[in-house]
Parts: structure tokens; sequence; C-alpha cells
């Protein structure tokens, strides 16, 4: 029993497993042409429609100052069109384009087809096990992030 490896050791090598995860995705879909930041935003314009700009990064739990740069990207990429907002002016509405609908389906397609290569050797037990505890670790964390 001494030698069970205790929460603070798993939770570093969950960290650290996830962070490969990331990575890995993050490449794999790279290689299609949007990376996995671009392939979330381009998620929530296509669940919304035309949006603020600050409403995303809300949205995304992003600084507004990182929606920015990113949006910046995608704009001269052709992913995404900003215009400033009829009800006011100093706001940014983003609309995906065309494109962006493109790159978003090549996107969730290569996204799917390495997640499926990285979990599905789990099997649906375990998957079904993996999403139970998932769960209890995002209710731990947004317990911890809002306090009691």
């Amino acid at each position: 029993m001494g030698d069970s490896p205790g929460a603070g050791e798993i939770g570093l090598r969950y960290l650290t497993t996830s962070a490969r995860l990331r990575r890995t995705v993050d490449e794999h879909l790279a290689r299609g042409g949007v990376s996995l930041a671009q392939t979330k935003i381009l998620q929530v314009l296509a669940r919304s429609g035309p949006i603020r700009q600050a409403r995303l990064a809300v949205e995304l739990g992003y600084a507004a100052r990182s929606i920015t740069q990113a949006v910046e990207v995608m704009e001269r990429d052709g992913l995404v069109r900003r215009a400033a907002d009829p009800a006011d002016l100093r706001a940014k509405v983003v609309t995906v384009t065309e494109e962006g609908a493109r790159a978003l389906a090549v996107g969730e397609a290569a996204g799917d087809e390495i997640l499926r290569q990285i979990f599905g050797d789990l099997g649906p037990d375990r998957l079904a096990a993996l999403g139970e505890v998932l769960a209890v670790l995002d209710d731990a964390t947004a317990r911890v992030v809002e306090g009691p």
C-alpha cells in the first residue's frame, strides 16, 4: 500500500500526458491546415454564428488579446471575417467564411482520426470509466477555481 503513487504523483503524470496528447493532436491538425486553437474558434463560430470578438474570448476562456491575435491570423488566412458591430462600432463581430467552414470540417475529421488512434485501444468499458474520472476531475477543478 505504501508504494502506491499519491495524488500529487498521479496528478503530475496526468498533466504530462495531457500536454503530450494536446501537442500530438495540435501537430496532427496543423498538418491539415488548422491548429487546435483555430479549430476550437471555428467550432464556436459554426455553433453560434456571427459573434462579438469579446464574447468569443469568453466562450473559449481566452484572454481578449489572445483572441485578437488569433482572429487576425485567421482573417489573414481567409478563415474568418471581422466587421464592426452596427450596435457598437468599437466592437468587432467575427464570422466564419466558407474557407473556414471547409477548414473546420478537415480539422474535425483529422482530430477524430488521431483521437480514435490514441483512445481506440481502451475499449468501451475503459472509455466509459475514463469519462467518469474526467467528469470527477472537472468538477473538482471547478470547485477549486470557483471556491466553496
